[in-house]
C-alpha cells in the first residue's frame, strides 16, 4: 500500500515519500558524505546509543532505588502509608510536565534527561515490587521463618525470588515509558540522539530521515522487549505456570 499511494503521486513526497527514499535516507545516514558522517555529523547507531544509554542510566538507578523501596513499602505499613500517596502522584504526572525544571536546575544536558528518565521509570518499577511483595503467599514466609531464616535471608532468599515476575514486569512497563519520553526529551539538545535527529528533520522537511527514525526507534523497542522476554524466561521460568 505504501509503495501504491506514493507512485500515484496523491500526496507530495515531502509528506509520503516514497519507501525507495526512505531506503536511501537510512543509506545516508549510516555512510559518510564528504568526510561528515550520516546525518547532524553522527551516523545512525551513534544517534541510537545515544539515546540507548541516557535510556540504560535512567533506568538503572530506578532499579536500584524503587525495588528496595518497593519491598520496603511491602513491608512497613506506616512507611508505606507516607510515602505510597507521593509515588502514585509521581507515577499520575506525564514526564515532560516536569521537564522544564529539570533542565533548569540542571541544565540542557544529559544530566536532566537521565533524571526524567529515571523518574518516568521509577514509579512502575518501585508499584510493581510492590504489588509482587504483597502477594506472596504468608505460608511462604512462615515457612521461611519456621526454619530460622532472619530478616536479610527472608528478603533475599524468599521475598525477591517470589517477586521477580512483577519486578521484570515493572521494568518492561518502564522502559516502554522511558522511550516514549527521551524521543520527546531529546527536542531540546537532543544531538546525538534518535529523538534529536527526529525533531531536527523537520527544519528540513525531510521526512524521509523522520521515517528512518521511527522505523529505528520502533524496531530496537522490540528488540530490547524481547531480550527482557529472555531475561524473564531464564530468570523466572515458573512465571505464569501453576
Amino acid at each position: 500500500m505504501w509503495w501504491a499511494l506514493a507512485a500515484a503521486e496523491i500526496w507530495d513526497p515531502i509528506f509520503l515519500p516514497s519507501p525507495g527514499r526512505v531506503w536511501d535516507a537510512f543509506v545516508y545516514s549510516v555512510t559518510s558524505h564528504n568526510g561528515s558522517p550520516g546525518y547532524q555529523g553522527y551516523y545512525l547507531w551513534e544517534h541510537l546509543w545515544a539515546s540507548l544509554w541516557r535510556i540504560l542510566r535512567g533506568l538503572f538507578w530506578a532499579i536500584l532505588f524503587g525495588v528496595p523501596l518497593g519491598v520496603l513499602l511491602a513491608s512497613v505499613a506506616p512507611i508505606r502509608a507516607v510515602i505510597e500517596p507521593y509515588v502514585d502522584f509521581l507515577r499520575a504526572l506525564p514526564p515532560l510536565a516536569y521537564f522544564s525544571l529539570l533542565i533548569i536546575w540542571f541544565g540542557i544536558e544529559d544530566t536532566s534527561k537521565v533524571w526524567l528518565l529515571f523518574l518516568a521509570s521509577f514509579p512502575p518499577i518501585t508499584l510493581a515490587t510492590l504489588a509482587g511483595v504483597r502477594r506472596i503467599p504468608v505460608e511462604y514466609l512462615e515457612s521461611a521463618r519456621s526454619l530460622g531464616a532472619s530478616r536479610w535471608q527472608l528478603v533475599v532468599h524468599t521475598v525477591l525470588p517470589s517477586t521477580a515476575p512483577d519486578v521484570l514486569t515493572g521494568i518492561r512497563i518502564a522502559l516502554g515509558f522511558a522511550w516514549t519520553t527521551i524521543v520527546a526529551a531529546e527536542t531540546s539538545n537532543g544531538i546525538p540522539g534518535i529523538g534529536g535527529l527526529a525533531w531536527a528533520t523537520k527544519k528540513e522537511l525531510l521526512t524521509d530521515v523522520a521515517i528512518v527514525c521511527v522505523i529505528t526507534i520502533g524496531l530496537t523497542a522490540l528488540a530490547l522487549d524481547a531480550v527482557l522476554r529472555l531475561v524473564e524466561r531464564a530468570l523466572v521460568p515458573w512465571a505464569g505456570r501453576t
